[in-house]
């Protein structure tokens, strides 16, 4: 594992660094305009622009990789996001935060675009899965612990803004020095939307459920928290415990997906994401309640985008891999966009209970789908079935590693009695419309 990681330690090491920073951003920026008096409405646009300048980020950020180069993309991404902290705590307006969060979230996509094409550069296909795999934990990782910081001091105060800016310009040192030759740009694939319905109907409708739910979490959860009346550890405790339910659950569903028909491992997680928040939303007035029940909540609702992404591999020619989730993460940037919107607006009208009952609901209409689409049709794989892959959402270029990682299955399975492929003379950012999650 060690000679593994060693080689592409740097950029693990400015993933982890970022994600701290920015994980603790969200979370801050949440706090401290509730803190501030902004509505509940005004907190969910706040967090639809970010996922707002995600989605652009997507376009616009391989078109700066490209006429920069990654090294010096990278540090102008940084300079970016790091001066939007700090501008967080000198200018308290909604309208100039909404504007700061758009170019944060273009940022962030930046910033994962390189790291994600540098990894995909620099690994062999054989070794594509476990690296992946690593940089999954890190992600994970680092949001949990992101949320901890939260005890560093108050969001009233300048402190957690400055130290997540410099955790963002901390990221920069290990990337900026590495001696990696740079990626080859690449032309983006297209976006073909029609593809994905028509071949995985259960894939589209699981991407933009994903999108509403995921986007009002990582959005309004701090927010839901205080109005029950945690203090900054127990909101840390609440976030962390999803973020780990996410985690350790991913394992068991990933088997079951692998296992049968994966549109029934959709239809279980989402209508696990749906009880689970409904039961928080009904319930949530009890001790503990909140911590269990987003524990349940995170450990369905995060394996519902892998799972969508297997899902339509599982539909799609090699050829068609790379254009179909461009459209997955188009699918899932519309529907993080607009969900927080939708949550804040539901949390002005009926209290802080609205923010959980939406987030189980969002995946109503998926479960439903999905167990009709199981009980009624009968699921026919393209080529050779895909592998679940823990993943969160980031950038276009993770789900080259993880196409090219399938391709390095497919091709070295019996079925096709080949040798596992090596790496593509390019790996580089594509366009695409993307949360997450990301999440950070």
């Amino acid at each position: 594992m060690l000679p593994m990681i060693l080689p592409i330690g740097a950029l693990l090491a400015g993933i982890a660094l970022l994600l701290l920073g920015s994980g603790l951003l969200n979370t801050t920026v949440t706090l401290r305009g509730s803190l501030e008096g902004f509505s509940d409405t005004t907190l969910g646009l706040i967090g639809s622009t970010y996922f707002l300048g995600f989605f652009l980020g997507s376009f616009v950020a391989p078109q700066l990789i490209r006429r920069m180069g990654h090294i010096r993309a990278f540090a102008f991404f940084g300079a970016a996001v790091a001066s939007c902290i700090l501008l967080h705590a000198l200018v308290v307006a909604p309208w100039f935060w909404m504007v700061l969060r758009i170019i944060t979230g273009v940022g962030l996509v930046g910033f994962y675009a390189v790291i994600e094409s540098w990894l995909n550069d620099q690994t062999v296909a054989e070794r594509r899965g476990q690296v992946f795999a690593i940089y999954m934990v890190v992600n994970l990782a680092a949001l949990a612990g992101a949320q901890q910081l939260l005890r560093v001091d108050s969001p009233a105060a300048f402190t957690l803004f400055a130290v997540a800016a410099i955790l963002v310009c901390a990221s920069l040192l290990p990337v900026t020095m590495t001696r990696f030759p740079q990626p080859a740009v690449g032309a983006p694939p297209r976006l073909d939307l029609a593809l994905i319905r028509r071949a995985a109907p259960a894939a589209f409708v699981g991407a933009l459920s994903s999108g509403l739910s995921m986007g009002a979490f990582w959005s309004l959860t701090p927010v839901y928290g205080e109005r029950i009346g945690l203090d900054a550890a127990g909101i840390a405790a609440l976030m962390t415990s999803a973020i780990v339910g996410g985690a350790l659950l991913q394992w068991p569903m990933g088997r079951l997906s692998d296992a049968g028909d994966r549109r029934l491992a959709l239809a279980i997680a989402a209508a696990g994401a749906t009880f689970a928040g409904l039961a928080v939303g009904a319930f949530g007035h009890i001790e503990h309640v909140p911590l269990v029940g987003l524990f349940l909540f995170g450990g369905m609702a995060f394996t519902v985008y892998p799972i969508v992404v297997a899902h339509l591999v599982d539909h799609l020619h090699q050829d068609e891999i790379l254009a179909g989730n461009t459209g997955i993460l188009f699918l899932h940037g519309v529907g993080a966009a607009i969900g927080p919107a939708i949550a804040g607006a539901l949390m002005g009208w009926l209290g802080e209970r609205a923010l959980p009952l939406h987030l189980g609901l969002a995946f109503l209409p998926l479960a439903l789908f999905t167990l009709s689409l199981y009980r009624n049709t009968r699921d026919e794989i393209v080529d050779a079935p895909a592998h679940f892959t823990p993943m969160m959402r980031t950038s276009p270029a993770v789900l080259e590693m993880v196409s090219a990682d399938e391709r390095g299955h497919a091709e070295g399975s019996p079925m096709h009695g080949g040798a596992p492929l090596s790496p593509p003379p390019s790996s580089a950012p594509t366009t695409g419309t993307a949360e997450s999650r990301a999440a950070g």
